[in-house]
């Protein structure tokens, strides 16, 4: 800066002021010191300049796996609303490992950003005080409620029950579900809230739950999807639908029943979770909830934004869900075409 100053022959107050877009600069000092910067190829040091400011312009996010389609176009999201609000966004996967998740909340890595957008997979209900930071911090998901933090979370249950009675509603009985908790737990999942929305679903309808339609899995995958529904095939369970908790997990599962020889959704009707973009373009495209994940995104960025510039003021913690609804597709048997 004292080298930019020298040559453009103004005050290192100018040059910073220059640098900050400060707008009480004259035009023609403005250029002189944009010549000097570009002529001596200078760039600011963000570090310093977060160190005198408290602010890096820069907001961490913490996902299990970004290999995971629903968690990729998450990112995709978040990055794309705090690019209109000027920020930026570093990555952590945590790949659902406790520890990792643990140091995330701790500051780790992303400790070198304004703030976080969390979502754990590993922590659970016990471990809510852990978020207790004065570290600006915005939770996703489900596995924590009621915590010291802002809160964006889904509304599983209801959703889950209403794609349950999406099936119910075209005349399906024997409904499978995949990719629950091989037991479930006392602390919340997006599992064990989905079953729950199954059950009541089901339940309303006077349905009888059969044990044999409730398939777990430890990882929601298209494999596991896959797998499952081939060991369903296999076991001779009867079936008409299934209702998959996640979209790759569906995915699998089309191509598990393609396999068999079973049709879509004439045989077996298929509705997954999360909208994600395959889903449109499955073969048959697969009926799918949508959970909101854009205004998840905006919110979450949005909330962390106003932690950020409280700077530590005590506000209690505010949970937002966005709204949900279910997207009819090929695989329940909608065959319009989205324009």
């Amino acid at each position: 800066m004292h080298d930019v100053a020298r040559l453009a022959g103004v005050s290192v107050k100018t040059v910073s002021n220059v640098i900050n877009d400060y707008p009480h600069v004259r035009g023609t000092t403005r250029e002189r010191v944009l010549t000097a910067i570009d002529e001596l190829d200078y760039h600011p040091n963000l570090t310093a300049r977060g160190l005198r400011s408290g602010r890096t312009g820069v907001i961490g996010l913490a996902v299990p796996a970004l290999r995971e389609s629903y968690f990729a176009e998450l990112a995709d999201a978040i990055i794309r609303a705090a690019d209109a609000r000027g920020l930026g966004v570093v990555i952590e996967q945590t790949s659902g490992d406790r520890e990792r998740e643990l140091q995330a909340v701790r500051g780790g890595r992303l400790r070198l950003t304004d703030g976080l957008i969390f979502s754990p997979s590993a922590l659970g209900q016990k471990d809510a005080e852990s978020l207790g930071t004065s570290f600006p911090l915005v939770l996703l998901g489900e596995r924590i409620f009621d915590g010291p933090t802002d809160h964006v979370a889904m509304h599983n249950t209801s959703s889950a029950r209403a794609a349950t009675e999406h099936l119910l509603d075209i005349g399906r009985r024997r409904i499978a579900i995949i990719g629950t908790e091989r037991e479930r737990g006392q602390e919340a999942s997006s599992a064990g809230l989905r079953l729950d929305g199954y059950l009541l679903a089901l339940e309303r309808a006077d349905v009888e739950v059969d044990a044999d339609l409730i398939r777990p899995n430890e990882h929601w995958s298209r494999s596991a999807g896959a797998e499952t529904t081939r060991t369903l095939i296999d076991d001779g369970v009867r079936f008409d639908a299934i209702f998959a908790l996640n979209d790759t997990l569906g995915l699998g599962a089309l191509r598990a029943l393609g396999e068999a020889g079973l049709r879509v959704p004439e045989d077996v009707a298929v509705i997954g979770f999360d909208n994600t973009d395959e889903a449109e373009f499955s073969m048959p495209s697969l009926t799918s909830v949508d959970i909101g994940r854009e205004q998840i995104a905006t919110e979450a960025v949005d909330l962390l934004i106003e932690r950020i510039a409280e700077k530590g003021t005590r506000r209690a913690p505010r949970t937002v869900t966005p709204d949900f609804q279910i997207i009819r597709r090929e695989s329940t048997g909608f065959s319009g075409r989205r324009r």
